[in-house]
């Protein structure tokens, strides 16, 4: 689904309430509005979601006064709608430039934000290969710092341990006599003579 615009008449529904529930009844406007038109089934408003400024758009004079038109875009995520403000009526002039300057200032953050976690994960990922190259260094150089001695003390070491499982398979096949099957047999032995 594409962006969609919508302007969305609220007064006719604000007006049937007492003024200190006026802002509140204007979003629940707006979601019924857009269930019915976006044809979601069983009138669901959780599925529709509300962006700040849409929100400070309809709070901006107070709680009593709310504009009596609104204009937003939807977009659908997932399952969910988005509504994001894209402007008031012609009345509301001072108020509709406030919320778009503080459009632009929120666009402009949220670049920069997410230049800022380009930028580290950019840089984690150097430390992280750098880190690796280090530790290849060291070992190299551990191996190149052992003494002949000691090398020599490692190649018996590996040759005793190839020689030891070797052996190993050979003790586990022989059979052991027990002591007390022994005795047994020597025991009838006397008896019989």
């Amino acid at each position: 689904m594409a962006d969609t615009i919508y302007t969305i008449p609220l007064r006719r529904k604000f007006l049937k309430v007492p003024k200190y529930k006026r802002a509140k009844k204007a979003s629940k406007t707006i979601k019924e509005f857009l269930a019915r038109h976006l044809k979601i089934r069983d009138k669901d408003f959780s599925k529709i979601k509300l962006d700040p400024l849409t929100n400070e758009a309809l709070w901006a004079r107070g709680i009593k006064k709310p504009p009596y038109k609104i204009t937003v875009k939807v977009k659908k995520e997932d399952d969910n709608f988005i509504v994001t403000f894209v402007s008031l009526p012609k009345k509301f002039r001072e108020e509709d430039k406030k919320l778009k300057k503080k459009q632009k200032k929120l666009e402009v953050i949220k670049k920069a934000k997410e230049d800022k976690k380009k930028q580290k994960k950019k840089e984690e990922e150097a430390k992280k290969v750098e880190e690796g190259k280090e530790e290849k260094k060291e070992e190299k150089e551990k191996e190149e710092q052992k003494t002949e001695g000691e090398k020599k003390e490692e190649r018996e070491k590996k040759e005793k341990d190839k020689l030891l499982k070797k052996i190993e398979p050979t003790e586990k096949t022989q059979k052991l006599i027990k002591p007390t099957q022994a005795f047994g047999a020597k025991h009838r032995k006397s008896l019989e003579k």
